[in-house]
């Protein structure tokens, strides 16, 4: 991957009425002008250009039209990239976009690599790393609350909270390394360790904070799971189909029909959940259903939040059997078929029960409502931070590490050169989650490799 080269791509999907073409290089508008009806190389910048795509016979000099397009000019540095970059609006006929293309190599640019704009932009300082990560988030939303945090994320949320950590930091690292310039006079101390102390926890209980948010952000992003688990024949099917709005599962008389987990996902209210029927617990000889029951368990371990369906009064040991697989979890307790008649209404103590219908709809509105507020997912603004990618959980995973030696090393008394070398460390994992550390192509490749081409 040459950073020189000028590069070319198609940013829109395939099968539009209008395809876009990006070029992004110091050869942009050069290259654009021999195949563009009007010269660009001098043309005001942030500009759009009405004209035609031509299609050059060198020996003949005769000029084919390609295509009627307009072509977009956003000169250096006030682009995507940072660099001169333009776009070229043509018909979404995939002949004309593999033409244009096909024209833009033969005279001179490179197919893009995945990814590349957005390394360029990152190279070029119109993003940071965490926003440039950003980027391939909000191409991958698929909801309300997975928008709202990448557009958080590339507006900079993460690096302004990063910042100002960043900045606490090396506060107190100069503090420590002014006494080092003064190392001659032992009773010397230019850093309080008391307050040094204080600050430490509260930087380390800040980074806490973030990493505990990852779980938040990865359940958002992937869709929060819910386990629906109940005796066979009290409507676990039923009940995933009304939700799904479709016949997903099969609904029987017969008991044990569903032998196998079978998930499916809904949107409520913005949020992704990712909703598991399971087999139906009971004891069985049947080898096939006894796997699909071990397979319930496991998804109780799995989800965050358990819907519990029952349609008679639960004995006390089933209570307490459910109460137990589901200690940690979110439990909603669902009582099914209140439209038939012999079903006496009942209550728990502080447990509570809502009554549907899953085969006619009754309260299900209820149930989502009850479903949105286990999930306890928080109201995202701009300013909000959630870590929803793993090389970030990962690297604040190991600030907080090398914070501890720090805060263990203010404890023992541990001499000034030491504890700033520790800090160092905190500043400069830190820094590799902004990009400021990060220099060698390889990492740079890995983090880019699932972009879409043309982004």
């Amino acid at each position: 991957m040459n950073k020189n080269d000028t590069i070319c791509a198609l940013a829109t999907a395939p099968g539009g009425a209008l395809g876009i073409i990006r070029i992004s290089g110091t050869q942009t508008f050069e290259i654009l002008s021999r195949i563009f009806s009007k010269n660009l190389t001098n043309v005001k910048p942030n500009s759009i250009h009405y004209g035609h795509i031509v299609d050059s016979d060198a020996v003949s000099h005769h000029q084919k039209i390609v295509d009627e397009v307009l072509v977009s000019i956003f000169q250096a540095p006030h682009s995507y990239t940072g660099e001169h970059s333009a776009e070229i609006s043509c018909h979404g006929s995939s002949y004309i976009l593999n033409k244009v293309l096909e024209l833009l190599v033969k005279n001179g640019c490179r197919i893009a690599n995945p990814g590349e704009y957005t390394m360029r932009a990152y190279l070029n300082g119109k993003l940071d790393l965490s926003q440039a990560e950003a980027v391939a988030d909000l191409i991958a939303s698929s909801n309300q609350a997975t928008h709202q945090m990448a557009m958080s994320q590339l507006r900079g949320s993460v690096s302004s909270e990063l910042a100002r950590l960043r900045e606490q930091l090396l506060h107190l690292t100069s503090l420590l390394e002014l006494e080092l310039d003064f190392s001659d006079h032992e009773d010397l101390e230019f850093a309080d360790r008391t307050e040094l102390s204080n600050l430490a926890n509260k930087i380390d209980n800040h980074i806490t904070h973030l990493t505990h948010s990852f779980e938040t952000g990865q359940a958002i992003k992937q869709g929060i799971p819910v386990a629906i688990v109940g005796k066979t024949n009290v409507g676990k099917s039923t009940l995933l189909n009304r939700l799904l709005k479709d016949d997903r599962a099969i609904v029987s008389d017969i008991h044990g029909t569903t032998r196998d987990t079978i998930e499916d996902t809904i949107d409520i209210q913005g949020v992704t959940f990712r909703f598991i029927d399971t087999a139906g617990i009971r004891q069985t000889t049947d080898e096939v259903e006894q796997i699909g029951i071990k397979r319930t368990y496991a998804s109780i371990q799995k989800a965050r939040i358990i819907i519990w369906m029952i349609d008679k009064k639960p004995s006390q040991e089933e209570l307490s059997n459910i109460t137990l697989l589901t200690d940690n979890k979110q439990l909603i307790v669902v009582r099914n078929k209140i439209d038939k008649a012999e079903n006496e209404p009942f209550t728990f103590v502080k447990i509570p029960l809502i009554e549907i219908s899953a085969k006619q709809g009754t309260n299900i509105s209820q149930l989502e409502q009850a479903i949105y507020d286990a999930a306890d997912i928080p109201t995202l603004t701009d300013t909000d931070v959630i870590i929803t990618n793993a090389r970030h959980y990962e690297a604040l995973l190991r600030a907080r590490q090398s914070l501890s030696r720090v805060l263990d090393g203010l404890r023992s008394g541990l001499s000034g050169d030491l504890l700033s070398e520790d800090l160092r460390d905190v500043l400069s994992i830190l820094s590799e989650i902004t990009g400021g550390q990060i220099t060698t192509p390889e990492v740079l490749g890995n983090i880019f490799k699932n972009f879409c081409v043309g982004k």
